[in-house]
């Protein structure tokens, strides 16, 4: 298999909410939000993300969605270019109504990070190597 392109299709409750989420932190809009979902564009290679809201999703894809707040259904990782880089993240993250679930910290060999939820509990790990 050769795909042309590969993104992801996330359910949300709120697009309003998850719309200036992801546009607090700074991700790129992948055109205008509309009554069904928001689109970012993540990183230099172009990873699109859909937030779909969750009863549309479930709807066109013909199965049920899970809750992400309790368990994670995915964990998306995303690089930092300095410690420093992935501390203001922590901040911003916070400041834009996500949840911490782990506060910045070595680990591994060489790896400094720490890993978050958006307000519908999607999971990001963030770090620097």
């Amino acid at each position: 298999m050769q795909p042309k392109m590969i993104w992801a299709n996330l359910a949300v409750d709120n697009l309003e909410r998850t719309t200036k989420f992801y546009a607090d932190l700074g991700f790129k809009a992948n055109g205008a939000p509309n009554d069904q979902l928001t689109s970012f564009i993540v990183g230099d290679k172009g990873f699109v993300i859909h937030f779909f809201l969750k009863e549309v999703l479930a709807s066109n894809m013909k199965m049920e969605i899970v809750d992400a707040r309790p368990a994670a259904e995915i964990l998306f990782t995303i690089s930092a270019e300095s410690r420093q880089q992935t501390d203001e993240w922590a901040t911003e993250v916070t400041k834009a109504g996500g949840t911490l679930l782990s506060q910045p910290e070595a680990f591994g060999d060489g790896y400094y990070g720490f890993m978050f939820a958006d307000p519908d509990g999607h999971r990001y790990n963030a770090f620097h190597m």
